[in-house]
């Protein structure tokens, strides 16, 4: 006998429609989640070893609130397919060097930033959550802030790198300001924000944004409907090795 797999919700979901929003928020913050875990046991210092793990679990805490919304937390974790989770395109690519994995961070828990207080604000079902994780979010965008101006305005290896990661990366944000079904946030309005804020912290560490007819071609995405990168099945297999080894298994 199988247990049914919880369903993603259909687009005609009517008043249910914020479980969308739900899935592709829960989806950005359990894959990142995952990435982050990667750094336990590997980070550069102890300091940041306890860091990275603790911004992890905060992410992990907002995936199961997010997915416990849309049915069960560890079917839609461990059960689901690779086209059928949600995140964004960013999230799932690989930490690289220390500085790739701060890039990652900077433009995401920006934008996450930016998100979360729009959307505490706002009377949707998901309002109580981003009130609670505002604060956190916070912690996660300045700890990326602190690391950019760290290792930008730092010795010449560690500015070479962290120009690389941000340029590397920045095909990827573009997702980022995309709509989402039963959001009720205005992403494309929030990119200029996003944008200006991102640049203050680049500019401050003496690095610089991808600039030019670059940007345009540089574009990237498709997470929201399932299309994801290579990266992104080998990050599946290693987390969902074990569930579907041993289905049904309680530890």
């Amino acid at each position: 006998m199988t247990t049914a797999r919880p369903e993603t919700p259909a687009a005609d979901a009517g008043p249910a429609e914020h479980l969308h929003a739900a899935l592709a928020l829960g989806d950005d913050a359990l894959v990142l989640a995952q990435r982050l875990g990667e750094w336990t046991g590997n980070a550069p210092t102890l300091e940041e070893d306890v860091a990275l793990t603790n911004i992890g679990l905060d992410l992990l805490g907002q995936a199961r609130h997010l997915l416990g919304l849309v049915g069960d937390e560890d079917e839609l974790a461990f059960h689901r397919d690779e086209r059928e989770f949600r995140n964004l395109q960013l999230v799932e690519q690989p930490n690289g060097d220390f500085a790739h994995t701060i890039a990652r961070q900077l433009y995401f828990s920006c934008a996450q930033s930016l998100v979360h207080r729009e959307l505490a604000a706002s009377d949707s079902p998901l309002a109580g959550l981003a009130g609670k994780t505002v604060h956190e979010v916070a912690y996660h965008r300045d700890h990326a802030v602190q690391w950019t101006l760290r290792l930008g305005d730092g010795t010449e290896e560690s500015r070479t790198r962290m120009q690389r990661a941000l340029d590397a990366l920045w095909r990827y944000t573009g997702e980022l300001f995309d709509p989402v079904p039963g959001l009720p946030v205005d992403l494309p309005a929030l990119r200029a924000p996003w944008l200006r804020d991102v640049t203050e912290v680049v500019e401050r560490a003496t690095l610089r944004l991808p600039s030019g007819p670059d940007r345009a071609a540089w574009a990237a995405g498709g997470g929201r409907d399932g299309v994801h990168t290579e990266a992104f099945g080998r990050l599946l297999a290693e987390m969902q090795h074990l569930p579907r080894s041993h289905p049904g298994a309680r530890w």
